[in-house]
């Protein structure tokens, strides 16, 4: 049975969903202006045997504002990710991510300063995500990081047209992003639709991202060092997140299989959750490694 939690970290009170249990620890890292509950399938198929963590980052679909003094930047939220992982005491952690959340599990994975975080880390999954050059990414990502210009009243006022779908349906919304999880998207918004502090945090956070347009190139520098096993599920179709940095992902990973899926856009645990958890429940439960798959 899932239970909802908060823990107080050194940015403020983040929320996360925990199935509990002794099996395999996974947790699953959404990405931005999105909250836990992108997994919610994906956590319906593989908690049975496994115990899922899924954090709602502070990325702009959060509940709890953050302090003020908070670091929201990309690496900001790496360090929550390691002080999750430590404070739960979690270890041979398999550690997902999609979209923004799958760039956070690459910062981790190869911070220097997070090195005692990564030890804590078995594996790793990196869904259709940021990668090398392409950050903020694609049409979606750099339109959403040129809106955090704005000063959060501003941004606000400019967020309400998301209310309308077929705004959020647009390439510069969530259209390129997922083909049938609309209800989803419009959930996710309403933090940043309704509440001032929120609209705060979410602007520190796209700030945060417009800085650091290097970081993943510079991460993936460090990529080769990560030799524990690693899986990468890439979208076919993905128009935001390129199919050919997937593969150029699995290449530097010295122990990465590739699993690429058709009938799907980058957020891939609402458009194919079924056959993300049977991607990821054989590769956490191999004795052995996969085959390369495509």
């Amino acid at each position: 049975m899932t239970m909802r939690r908060t823990i107080d970290l050194t940015a403020g009170l983040i929320a996360y969903e925990d199935t509990g249990g002794d099996g395999p620890a996974i947790v699953l890292l959404p990405g931005l202006l999105m909250d836990s509950s992108l997994y919610d399938d994906v956590v319906a198929s593989l908690a049975p045997g496994h115990r899922c963590i899924t954090p709602t980052l502070p990325l702009g679909a959060h509940l709890h504002p953050m302090n003020a003094d908070a670091d929201l930047s990309p690496h900001g939220q790496a360090r929550l990710v390691a002080e999750l992982l430590e404070r739960l005491d979690l270890e041979d952690v398999t550690l997902v991510g999609n979209d923004t959340g799958g760039a956070l599990v690459q910062l981790v994975v190869t911070a220097p300063q997070l090195a005692a975080a990564a030890a804590r880390v078995g594996r790793i999954v990196l869904v259709s995500c940021d990668a090398f050059d392409n950050f903020p990414p694609g049409l979606t990502g750099k339109m959403v990081v040129l809106t955090g210009k704005l000063p959060p009243a501003l941004f606000g006022l400019f967020f309400q047209q998301m209310r309308i779908k077929a705004m959020r349906r647009m390439p510069i919304a969530f259209g390129w992003l997922t083909k049938r999880g609309d209800a989803a998207t419009r959930r996710w918004l309403e933090p940043v639709l309704s509440d001032n502090a929120i609209r705060r945090d979410a602007v520190r956070v796209l700030r945060g991202m417009g800085a650091g347009r290097m970081i993943l190139v510079e991460a993936a520098d460090r990529l080769p060092a990560f030799d524990r096993p690693a899986l990468v599920v890439w979208a076919t179709e993905d128009r935001v997140m390129s199919p050919e940095h997937g593969r150029r992902l699995a290449a530097l990973l010295p122990d990465a299989r590739l699993v690429e899926l058709d009938d799907t856009y980058t957020l891939i645990p609402l458009d194919q959750p079924a056959s993300l958890a049977d991607a990821i429940r054989i590769f956490v439960d191999a004795p052995t490694p996969a085959p390369v798959t495509r």
